[in-house]
């Protein structure tokens, strides 16, 4: 294996068009991180002639959170985590709780050793982040929502501070949404660092201020 590395031959980069690299990266089809390399993170201009803003837009115009809902569930999109639970189910679950007001919370806290998924779409894609966050707000039928971060994450915790005031000033946030009549506080909270508060019902206990450690479940945080 030194051997091999020696030579280049497992070398990012490469020109070799035919090589391991490019095999494997070739096919790749970037969707989260798509227009990367194109648009300055922090450029809501940019970001919005790329597409930005334009799905929310559709949902927007739909007025139809179940719509919102059964599209996710087709889609087979689903949570990132160790339990894959379908996105669908959980929207469809936050959106039929009686009780009020609603939450929508980013969980970026990503404890895991050497794991920066979170933390290049936060340093990067700060507005693609929280476009969904407004969807799923707008979807559920929440009011404020939460962008929870680690502290070791300067960069990121900077940008969605900054990207944030920026939506507040172009009417992304706020009162009445794009005339859409929806309104949305997010904020920033920055967590400390601990391993166990990237489980989500640790987590939440963090943002009330209290010790993160994790709750029995049911119930679920998505039903209360």
């Amino acid at each position: 294996m030194a051997s091999r590395a020696a030579t280049g031959s497992f070398e990012i980069g490469s020109k070799d068009s035919d090589g391991p690299v490019e095999a494997f990266l070739g096919k790749q089809r970037h969707i989260a991180t798509e227009s990367y390399g194109k648009i300055s993170p922090l450029n809501l201009d940019e970001y919005e002639c790329h597409g930005g803003f334009d799905a929310l837009r559709r949902v927007f115009d739909a007025a139809d959170p179940g719509r919102t809902i059964d599209d996710l569930i087709l889609s087979g999109l689903r949570g990132r985590g160790g339990a894959g639970f379908p996105t669908g189910k959980k929207w469809a679950v936050v959106r039929d709780a009686k009780e009020s007001p609603k939450y929508v919370v980013m969980n970026g806290d990503e404890g895991d050793p050497g794991a920066f998924m979170d933390r290049k779409l936060l340093e990067s894609f700060p507005f693609r982040i929280i476009e969904g966050m407004i969807i799923a707000a707008y979807t559920v039928g929440a009011s404020e929502g939460e962008l929870y971060i680690r502290q070791e994450y300067p960069l990121a915790l900077l940008r969605a501070k900054q990207a944030l005031e920026l939506l507040y000033c172009r009417g992304y946030l706020g009162e009445n949404i794009l005339g859409a009549g929806f309104d949305l506080e997010l904020r920033v909270m920055e967590g400390a660092g601990a391993f166990v508060c990237g489980e989500e019902t640790a987590l939440l206990m963090s943002i009330e201020g209290n010790r993160g450690t994790p709750r029995t479940r049911p119930p679920y945080p998505a039903e209360k």
